[in-house]
């Protein structure tokens, strides 16, 4: 699969999408097995640390990746079916405020993870060409199926690099 074009996808998912290397697929694979050992690594006391007022704690910036990895691959299932519908955005804030990731223990996200992007990968990889290259609307923007594989590889990316750089 080769990266999109900048007609495939709104530009303020360019800097996720610029993060990923040339075999997606591939990132997405070591992505799954990688995160979960990362997540695994973080120390406990650490686990509900925010590193500023108003900012998400460990646990619910976890819950977010895991959150946006299951709407952007509910977005490429549809867009792949040829579905013409918009879809609607999401407010990140509002799924975190509401979502008890809080409660939640290191262990159980790094398994919701794994999982999530175990099936994310299986269905992927069915996608052929044809699929790849459909594009959709979400949120009033048109996006390929292609690029939001991309955008969830480099959303991970951009936040694990937030974590490393301002939490831990």
């Amino acid at each position: 699969m080769y990266q999109p074009t900048a007609e495939e996808f709104n530009s303020y998912f360019g800097p996720y999408i610029s993060k990923v290397e040339d075999d997606v697929l591939n990132e997405l694979e070591q992505q799954g097995e990688q995160f979960p050992a990362f997540i695994r690594s973080i120390p406990k006391a650490k686990e509900n640390y925010a590193y500023a007022s108003g900012k998400w704690t460990i646990r619910e910036l976890l819950g977010h990746i895991i959150d946006t990895e299951r709407i952007m691959a509910y977005r490429a299932l549809r867009f792949a079916r040829n579905d013409s519908q918009n879809l609607p955005g999401f407010d990140e804030n509002e799924y975190v405020k509401y979502s008890h990731y809080s409660e939640r223990s290191l262990e159980s996200l790094a398994e919701e993870f794994a999982l999530v992007r175990k099936a994310n990968l299986f269905l992927f990889e069915s996608f052929n060409e044809e699929e790849l290259v459909r594009r959709g609307l979400a949120n009033n923007n048109e996006v390929s199926v292609r690029a939001l594989v991309y955008i969830i590889v480099g959303h991970l990316k951009h936040h694990q690099e937030v974590l490393k750089e301002r939490y831990l």
